[in-house]
């Protein structure tokens, strides 16, 4: 067996499960998972998915981190929390290529057993680091709104970078059930990366990861739509004719709403099918069946990474400053262009009467 990866053929890849009178129904979800990892799905539309992504949102993701790091002189903690997002965002979107090339080659990792798990981990670790931040920013905002003088007390700069780093050291708990086991196997010629998990000893590995999922998912998720939905309720009920205090108050109920759709659209379906396909795996079964879903839902929970930045927008004036700065200056490069390209059409047209004037 190969030090790098599980090497498998037909008969030996079933060898790891008891199948008994399921044995011809495992033959056929694993070929219908090897199918739909060479298929057009897998191959053509989610890395075009993760192309636009990566076009999209590395620009949004470094303007907001450099915003947010070198422009805010004052640091309140929901600055510190979305200039940490942007950092778990940037370092995602910098090894999207790795996954992008491996699903354009057919499913077939050449980036060796190290890369793999480095892969799959930071693809976790950003999930469940954004996940855990959204949940300290839900709780600072329903502290501003629910106790605006009572939390002055509370929050600080320095409370909010210990939280950070405290997601930080829980993240990287998380994800060494992941760095650790074997995640690469070799089938039908080519070496797959996290998509088909044969070796019996992950069984552990998994249980551990479930249990740590449960803790990064579960209790976030609850947080979250408990903290924003009386956040909503109470700009809501809320009544103060002042224009400024009710834009404000249109501004928070819209972050609100669009961080709690976004944590529903985006990580709900794919933790769901996750647990679903790692249960599977721990009571006996491979979990090849329920994969496919999990990939379609973990591919589109992706686009997480570009929808950050409209919460920095609505969240921080200074972020809507530096788009709005980098839009007049692109409307301003643009008008430089038009008098350039007059002036030299003019020359040209002027040398050209030269010319048939000779």
């Amino acid at each position: 067996m190969s030090s790098t990866a599980q090497q498998f053929t037909d008969s030996g890849l079933m060898m790891y499960f008891k199948f008994d009178q399921n044995h011809d129904w495992t033959i056929r979800s694993l070929e219908s998972l090897d199918l739909f990892l060479k298929s057009l799905i897998v191959t053509r539309v989610m890395p075009s998915i993760y192309i636009f992504i990566i076009f999209v949102s590395l620009p949004l993701n470094g303007l907001a981190m450099v915003t947010f790091t070198c422009r805010i002189r004052e640091k309140k903690p929901a600055v510190i929390y979305m200039s940490h997002l942007a950092c778990v965002d940037l370092l995602f979107i910098l090894l999207l290529p790795l996954k992008i090339h491996y699903e354009l080659n057919a499913s077939n990792w050449v980036f060796g057993e190290a890369a793999c798990r480095l892969l799959s981990a930071s693809y976790y670790g950003n999930m469940y680091c954004s996940v855990l931040l959204m949940m300290c920013m839900s709780v600072d905002r329903l502290l501003v709104v629910v106790f605006p003088i009572a939390s002055l007390n509370w929050r600080s700069a320095r409370k909010a970078t210990c939280v950070c780093v405290v997601v930080w050291l829980l993240t990287l708990a998380g994800i060494v059930p992941l760095l650790i086991m074997n995640q690469t196997t070799t089938y039908q010629n080519r070496i797959t990366c996290s998509d088909i998990w044969a070796d019996p000893s992950i069984k552990s590995y998994l249980f551990v990861f479930f249990v740590l999922l449960c803790i990064s998912f579960v209790l976030p998720l609850v947080v979250i739509l408990v903290s924003y939905s009386i956040i909503i309720y109470v700009l809501c009920t809320k009544h103060d004719h002042s224009s400024s205090s009710s834009d404000t108050r249109r501004r928070a109920a819209i972050m609100a709403s669009a961080v709690l759709t976004e944590f529903v659209l985006c990580f709900v379906p794919s933790n769901v099918l996750l647990m679903n396909n790692i249960v599977s795996i721990i009571k006996g079964g491979n979990g090849w069946d329920t994969y496919p879903p999990y990939m379609l839902a973990a591919c589109l929970g992706s686009v997480s990474v570009f929808l950050d930045p409209l919460l920095y927008y609505y969240g921080s004036s200074h972020y809507r400053k530096q788009i709005c700065s980098v839009f007049r200056w692109v409307r301003k490069a643009e008008r430089d262009i038009i008098p350039l390209n007059t002036i030299t059409q003019n020359l040209n047209a002027s040398k050209l009467h030269c010319k048939t004037n000779k």
